[in-house]
């Protein structure tokens, strides 16, 4: 087992294209680290660094404390689960897990050992004599973990290892790797566009975008206190609700007030940990968010909006309203009766209220 180090670390193409700018990243060993973002965000690029499938530009990479810059990828004791399995289909599911241990010369009885061990964890024990054709995705993805973890490596990289599979098999696989992450208790370092995995597996999150870290924290603090806009929209299905405000102060009190063009003006009360940390805002434009299920339908004066949409989802309301146009999401109880075209009146909750600089996009605290 071991912790990753990145320092300074950037990586250049040939063509002069940026892929991960300057990044300071501490990954503790035997921690479960989720690189989260969207397509192009460098994720992959930092992964395949960790590997040494990519080479660093500039920058130091450490791996269980030593400068690996420089070391092979078969030199460094890690183990990488790809998206598309990468499974040999000319050989059975045993040779396939046995394939990189016998490269490494390891005994034959010490082989079959780990192979029927981790067969049997992996409930794949009774597909060792097939090949890869044979299999359905869920059993393939459990061989390519299978192989991987055969070679008890310090640090194990996975690629978007459950984005082939069908919804109700990426939640059991899931589970999965969460169970084997604490039964093995390793180092796993997993990269996925899908912040519902991200939120659900990772000990800690690390958001990235444009080849930059925008927060690494667990997955509570990045939801409860995103560092910026990217973040809070980022993180969080539906997404989080931005509001264009002012900040201002009443007997001692915060609202938020605004336009919503043909449906007037809204005044929302705002309650904040520290209040003289706000006080050079007041007066400003702001932007202010809120989650879906931190908004409640109201009698009393609000934000009024046309309802545009109603999703069902079983237990659960979306209900979709045009805000200074655009569309915001509210959660509500199934037994809401709304239809699309009521007008309604909404509030957001005082104390759930995010707030951020509209110049620098950054959270206010």
């Amino acid at each position: 087992m071991a912790g990753i180090t990145f320092i300074k670390v950037s990586k250049i193409y040939d063509n002069g294209y940026e892929a991960v700018k300057y990044i300071n990243l501490e990954i503790r060993d035997g921690e479960f680290m989720v690189l989260v973002g969207p397509s192009g965000c460098g994720k992959s690029t930092t992964l395949r660094m960790i590997a040494g499938l990519e080479s660093v530009s500039s920058g130091e990479l450490y791996i269980g404390g030593e400068l690996m810059n420089n070391v092979d990828p078969r030199d460094r004791n890690i183990a990488m689960v790809f998206q598309n399995y990468a499974l040999y289909p000319h050989m059975t599911v045993y040779d396939n897990m046995a394939f990189g241990l016998k490269l490494k010369k390891v005994d034959k009885k010490e082989i079959d050992r780990r192979i029927k061990e981790v067969s049997k964890t992996l409930d794949i024990d009774t597909q060792l004599n097939k090949k890869p054709k044979e299999l359905s995705g869920g059993q393939r993805q459990r061989v390519a973990l299978g192989r991987a973890i055969v070679r008890n490596p310090q640090v194990f990289l996975m690629d978007e290892p459950l984005s082939n599979l069908d919804a109700k098999l990426r939640v059991q696989m899931r589970a999965e790797l969460i169970r084997l992450h604490q039964e093995l208790k390793t180092t796993f370092v997993y990269v996925t566009h899908d912040q519902t995995e991200a939120m659900t597996m990772g000990t800690r999150i690390c958001v990235m975008k444009d080849g930059i870290i925008q927060q690494v924290a667990t997955p509570e603090e990045i939801y409860n206190k995103p560092d910026n806009l990217f973040v809070a929209g980022f993180i969080g299905s539906p997404q989080m609700n931005f509001y264009r405000g002012k900040l201002v102060e009443e007997e001692s009190k915060y609202y938020l007030i605004g336009d919503n063009g043909e449906y007037g003006n809204f005044k929302f009360s705002i309650e904040v940990e520290n209040k003289e940390n706000l006080k050079s805002h007041i007066g400003r434009d702001l932007i202010f968010g809120v989650r879906p299920e931190h908004i409640k339908l109201t009698e009393e004066d609000g934000l009024k909006a046309k309802v545009m949409v109603t999703e069902l989802l079983g237990s659960e309301v979306h209900v979709h309203i045009h805000v200074q146009d655009e569309i915001h999401t509210i959660k509500t109880d199934a037994s809401t009766h709304i239809k699309s075209g009521d007008i309604v009146n909404v509030k957001p909750y005082s104390n759930k209220i995010h707030l951020f600089d509209p110049e620098t996009q950054n959270a206010l605290r």
